[in-house]
C-alpha cells in the first residue's frame, strides 16, 4: 500500500468539492440579489426625498405605519411620477392628501336586506 487514494475516495472528494462550489455560488447569487434590492431601495428613498416636502414625507410615513401595502403603492406611484417627469416641483402635504384620497380603495359597503 503506497498511500494513494482509491478511485472511490477520489470520487467522494470530487463530489464534496462540487457541493462546496455549488453552495458558494448559491450564496453569491443570493448576496448579489440582496445587494441589488438594497440599491434599488436606496434609489427609491432618494427619489422620494427629492419629490416630497417634510410634511408630505411625514404623512406618507404615517400611512405606511397603519397600512404598509397601501403605503408601498403610494410610494411606487410617486416614484413613477418622478421618473416620468410629470411632477411639477415637490409634493407638499396638500398634494399628498389629494394623492392619498385618489388612490384610496373604494370603501366596500354591503347592503343587507332582511326579509
Amino acid at each position: 500500500m503506497s498511500g494513494d487514494p482509491t478511485d472511490e475516495e477520489l470520487q467522494e472528494l470530487r463530489e464534496k468539492k462540487m457541493e462546496q462550489l455549488k453552495d458558494r455560488q448559491g450564496n453569491d447569487g443570493a448576496e448579489a440579489a440582496e445587494a441589488q434590492q438594497q440599491q434599488a431601495e436606496a434609489q427609491k428613498k432618494a427619489m422620494l426625498r427629492q419629490a416630497l416636502t417634510d410634511g408630505a414625507r411625514k404623512r406618507l410615513n404615517t400611512v405606511q405605519m397603519s397600512k404598509p401595502q397601501f403605503g408601498e403603492k403610494v410610494e411606487q406611484q410617486i416614484v413613477a411620477l418622478a421618473q416620468s417627469g410629470r411632477l411639477n416641483g415637490k409634493i407638499d402635504e396638500d398634494k399628498m392628501k389629494e394623492l392619498l384620497q385618489e388612490m384610496k380603495p373604494e370603501s366596500k359597503s354591503f347592503d343587507i336586506q332582511r326579509r
